[in-house]
């Protein structure tokens, strides 16, 4: 059974959240392949440090959606029907591109995959999550207990087909449709039923300081960083979410990465 762990680069900023990720599946012993989707927003130089560590590169063009769906979908728009109140998405952040990660059901040659967002690190092996079923998705829970009944798209399995993606097209761009969280909205959508895993799979970094009674190293195995980006200089949450941010650099750099096991857990 051949697996691989999927990412999606879409600039320059996202490569240094990939590299992190590579870096710390790596770590991880994990014998999957690591591929790293990447659009036409990063120059082949840019890509380099994935290269170089080993990642295998697939070229992933935008969906072939229709203007008008484009046009719904543009950043003003989204965050004008949908606004992040929050957390700040940062300036790169680009919400056409959120439906490139789809083009993963076209990696035929893998069985399972498991994608997860580029602004993540792996803490520890992952790996039987290629045993669960499609669609295998953590809930978006990062402020309340009440966020168990949306998904968070940054980890989920799925099983590559060329069928589900001719499918999923079709769906997405029906006619006046919008989806105001982008690919996350679709896929729960196209997934009503999927199947939920332990949020220690995609730990959001807002737990750390919202809801600090759920956060436990020792079961931890992913941390998102969604919202802010540990890459960003002096963000507006920098100071509450200084340890995290630093562990994120550790793995960066591939220096000083500690044991997860022996950090300190927040206090409530």
């Amino acid at each position: 059974m051949k697996n691989a762990y999927v990412t999606l680069v879409t600039n320059a900023n996202y490569v240094m959240g990939a590299v992190a990720l590579v870096r710390s599946l790596q770590r991880t012993g994990t014998a999957a392949d690591i591929v790293a989707l990447h659009t036409g927003g990063v120059e082949a130089e840019g890509l380099h440090p994935l290269r170089a560590l080993g990642a295998r590169l697939v070229e992933a063009e935008l969906l072939p959606t229709s203007d008008a769906f484009n046009q719904r979908h543009q950043r003003e728009n989204i965050h004008s029907a949908a606004p992040f109140t929050k957390g700040n998405k940062p300036a790169f952040h680009t919400p056409l591109d959120n439906f490139v990660k789809l083009r993963l059901w076209q990696l035929v040659e893998y069985e399972r995959v498991v994608f997860i967002d580029a602004d993540a690190i792996v803490l520890r092996n992952i790996d039987r999550l290629f045993l669960y079923p499609e669609f295998s998705a953590a809930p978006n829970v990062y402020e309340s207990l009440q966020d168990f009944h949306r998904l968070n798209s940054g980890v989920f399995v799925a099983a590559p087909s060329m069928q589900t993606f001719d499918d999923m097209l079709a769906k997405l761009d029906a006619p006046d449709a919008f989806w105001p969280r982008t690919d996350q909205t679709f896929l729960q959508s196209y997934f009503p039923r999927w199947h939920g895993l332990p949020v220690f799979f995609n730990m959001l970094q807002y737990v750390w300081f919202n809801m600090p009674e759920l956060w436990d190293w020792k079961s931890i195995s992913v941390i998102h960083y969604q919202y802010e980006k540990p890459w960003e200089r002096n963000h507006p949450k920098a100071d509450r979410l200084q340890p995290l941010i630093d562990l994120w650099h550790a793995y960066y750099i591939g220096e000083g990465i500690p044991d997860p096991d022996q950090l300190k857990n927040p206090t409530p």
